[in-house]
């Protein structure tokens, strides 16, 4: 009898343990922004998410929450060609709630921006940069050093495109694509993310 009663007790010691050991391995949650809340960065602090990113050590199992008024914003996670873009018509994946948790569960860079028409550009994106379970971070690929390329500015109102030709003709897409991949913005795009990893 003594024997079943030790084993038992052998039992349920070992499954608290492992359930705590499992608790402990969640990883932790942060909320986007700190203390302000996901939306356009005010003329005070335009880079507040890029210095965020930079403050936090994320491991795989962390949560980011983004926190923000549903009828006026969302997020959506994208591609990092739709990053520098700021392009959000094909996200990954869209959370439009108000109270959006996304999961880092894969290591590399995981893009957010907002959806609303023009907060991206206006500074309201995020890339996080997921390491390995051993610590150690994925090398950049072409597409992540894109991301971080300058984003083309917006013509003002009432001013023609860049991408008309002479007497307003459209130019096919392929001379722009090719002028925008020059080595001048592959080197921006590969300073840009040196800094983004500082």
């Amino acid at each position: 009898m003594r024997g079943a009663s030790a084993l038992a007790s052998l039992v349920a010691a070992a499954a608290v343990a492992l359930l705590l050991l499992i608790d402990g391995c969640g990883g932790a949650m942060y909320k986007v922004g700190d203390l302000d809340a996901w939306g356009i960065p005010p003329p005070s602090k335009p880079d507040v998410y890029s210095r965020w990113v930079k403050s936090i050590h994320f491991a795989l199992g962390d949560s980011i929450w983004f926190l923000y008024p549903p009828s006026q914003d969302s997020v959506v996670q994208v591609t990092p060609v739709a990053f520098a873009a700021c392009h959000a018509s094909d996200p990954v994946l869209k959370l439009d709630d108000g109270n959006s948790v996304f999961n880092l569960t894969t290591p590399g860079r995981v893009y957010y921006i907002s959806a609303a028409p023009g907060h991206c550009r206006k500074g309201q994106r995020l890339a996080v940069d997921v390491p390995m379970a051993n610590g150690t971070y994925l090398p950049p690929t072409a597409n992540d050093l894109a991301a971080f390329a300058p984003m083309p500015a917006e013509a003002p109102a009432g001013f023609e495109s860049a991408a008309l030709g002479p007497a307003g003709a459209r130019q096919s897409a392929a001379p722009r694509a090719a002028a925008a991949a020059g080595a001048g913005s592959v080197l921006l795009a590969a300073l840009a993310f040196a800094a983004f990893l500082l």
